[in-house]
Formats: structure tokens, sequence, C-alpha cells
């Protein structure tokens, strides 16, 4: 977050869920206080522990789909929360988003946080990493592009033999319908099976875009040409299209070193400045195309960012962001002490050396200690940011 202050991007912080998730332990059939919970679920279910202890709300991409202002049909900030039903260590993610959004975006004149979709597999929503907003300027009227794998109630469909598809059409759609988007300016595409087969889980990792660019692997989409002559058709001003050829980039590199799951952002002079993983820098070809957006002026400059442990779990830099465009007067609305200054870094900062651990296994899971010390950091940590008492804990 401080890299990307020192560029000129306003952050705001979103903080971290308490875990292990005794509350979700207790409804698969564990009983007694929090240590006879964790006693039981070490011993008997330690994969389910495991899920109750995942720290994946870290990739804050997955957290909701966000429709600024401009865009919805009653001039507010839009927020919908994703159900992320597909997966059990996130899906116990989305009471929680929800509570906390609401809590940070409380102006009812300026925001409006929705429910999660119903948690049904046929509406699979995973969030901003399966959404896309083109603009000229981020006040301005934008596209909103959603990508989902499956539009059937096939959890396996044809063409695909790897992996499931997470987000479906029906998802996008409710969504888009939630925010008031306009139809004229949506845009609904299809991953390539074949991408999702390769370890595309979200879009995000195989197509990036900000503003009025796109970059895009040959094989994101199905019927590619056509989803890429609809967005040009439907920009004004046009979008900039920037396609990588597996000749150039094989599915496989794109994947490895998350070349797409990079960020875009625009400094504070209006640069477009690549946000890439040092996986990017480390690939000689990776690294050349790169080099050579840069020439072309396509990006003012590239920043490597080592996030070696983000992407040992799956999710890279665009994994670690969820964009809310704000005009000053709802920032101002907002009256929770979430936006990074010097004083909160400073605190932050001292917050985490007073609490992290620098160690933790498989055992350490099931050490009430280690539940105890968790909720006092995030006792203090909703007071820092003015949250007040949002988790169930504290209630």
């Amino acid at each position: 977050m401080q890299r990307l202050r020192s560029l000129g991007i306003p952050q705001a912080v979103l903080p971290p869920q308490p875990r292990p998730d005794v509350d979700l332990l207790r409804r698969l059939g564990f009983s007694g206080n929090d240590d006879a919970v964790l006693f039981q679920a070490h011993k008997h279910a330690p994969y389910l522990l495991a899920a109750a202890s995942s720290g994946s709300s870290m990739w804050t991409a997955n957290a909701a789909t966000v429709c600024p202002s401009s865009d919805s049909g009653d001039g507010r900030v839009h927020f919908t929360p994703a159900n992320l039903v597909t997966s059990l260590h996130r899906a116990n993610e989305a009471v929680t988003t929800q509570a906390v959004l609401s809590r940070i975006f409380a102006a009812p004149q300026c925001f409006v946080v929705h429910d999660p979709l119903p948690t049904s597999t046929d509406l699979g929503d995973e969030g901003a990493a399966n959404h896309t907003r083109f603009c000229d300027t981020f006040g301005s009227p934008g596209v909103h592009l959603f990508v989902y794998g499956r539009d059937t109630n096939g959890i396996l469909e044809s063409g695909r033999k790897r992996f499931p598809a997470r987000q479906t059409r029906a998802a996008s759609e409710a969504v888009a319908r939630l925010h008031g988007l306009q139809g004229s300016r949506v845009l609904f595409a299809k991953q390539s099976p074949v991408a999702i087969d390769a370890g595309v889980f979200h879009n995000d990792v195989i197509a990036v875009g900000h503003r009025n660019v796109l970059l895009c692997h040959q094989r994101a989409f199905e019927n590619q040409s056509a989803v890429l002559d609809s967005l040009r058709h439907v920009s004004d001003p046009p979008i900039q299209i920037v396609e990588v050829t597996a000749e150039r980039v094989s599915l496989d590199a794109a994947v490895s070193t998350y070349l797409f799951n990079s960020q875009i952002v625009s400094s504070i002079d209006d640069v477009a400045v690549l946000v890439a993983p040092e996986q990017c820098r480390q690939h000689v070809a990776v690294r050349s195309l790169i080099e050579t957006w840069v020439e072309q002026q396509i990006f003012g400059g590239v920043e490597y960012v080592d996030v070696g442990q983000s992407m040992n779990n799956g999710g890279g830099p665009a994994c670690l962001r969820l964009r809310v465009v704000l005009t000053p007067q709802e920032r101002s609305a907002i009256e929770a002490n979430v936006f990074l200054d010097d004083s909160l870094a400073a605190d932050l900062t001292a917050w985490i050396e007073r609490h992290y651990r620098d160690h933790l296994d498989q055992d350490d899971l099931a050490d009430p200690k280690l539940l105890s010390d968790s909720h006092a950091a995030l006792d203090e940590l909703t007071r820092l940011l003015g949250l007040g008492s949002v988790f169930p804990f504290q209630r």
C-alpha cells in the first residue's frame, strides 16, 4: 500500500477477518467452548480447521463488485459482496465482508451495500476479479465488462477437464441489475475453457484493464474477436486493446508469472504505470514484452513488486486491490479512519509488529492462544480504524 501511495494512488484499509472462524466450525457440528471446538476440529477434521483459519480475505479483489455513482441507476456507489460459494475457505467471508463494508460506507445518501447473492452454485460470484470498468476519466461514465465461466447448471461444462468455473453468467447479470447499470454500457464475456484449465480461476489472471486500456492474452475469452469488437464498439473514446499472442507469451507462462494479474494505475502526474510481480522481471520473454510496452508508451513505467507469499498461494498484485471510485463528497462522507496516510501507516506498522507471529504451523491452528491473540489484535485494529464492534466476537 505504501508503494502505491508513493505513486500518488490513494489507498484505504480493509481489515482481515477473524480467524480461526469458530462460528463456522460450530455450524459444521463441533460443540462446546472455543477451546473444545478447536480441539475437536483439529483431531477429527483438520482440513475443516484449515478452511476456518484461511487468511484468503487478503485478496480483496474477490471481496465485492463495485459500481461508482457516475454509472449506477440511482447516483450512489454500489457494492455487492461476493458469495464465493465454490470454495468453503472463502464462502465464510461474505457475511463479514458485508458488515465491514456497511460500516465503512455507512452514509445512505452516498452508498448502497447489497446482500451477497444467494448461496447457490448457479449464482457463483467471485467479485471484482471478474469485473473490469473502462472509462475516459474516473468520474466519466464507464463501460462494464463482466466475465463468467459458466452459463448453464453444469458444474463442469464440455471443453473443461481440470477445474470448474467459479463465476456464473446469472450472477454477473444479477450484480449488473442490482447496481442499475445501463444495458448499453454492459458486456458479458465468457472465459476460455482452455484458460480455466490452465489455472485461470478469475479473469484478472488473464486480462487486466484500466481506464481506456485492456491487456489480455490471446486465449482469454471464448469468441475473443467478437468480444474485443464489442468493446471497441461501445467505448467512447475507443479502448486501446493490447492482445498478447501465445507465440509471444505462452498461456502457461502468463499464469506462472501472473503477467495479467499486474495492476495498471494512474500516477499522480496521470502517467499509466504497470505494477507487475517480480516473476515477470525474471522471465525473459515476459520482461522483453513489458519493455516493449514501455518503449511504445503504452505505459510510462513499470514497478516490479515482490509479492512472493501471495503468489505462492495463487494471488498477485491485482488480487490485492479493490477499486472504489469516489467523488470528493463521497470520500468526505466516510467517517472511518481507513485512508492511508503517514500517521495511519505508522500505527499499522506498530500494530503488525506487536501482534503478527513470524511462524505458524498446522498444530498452532488448534491453540486457543492463537484465537485469543487474533481477537485481541482485531479488537485493537477496529478501534484504530474507527470501525467499532463490527465482528461477531465483539458483540
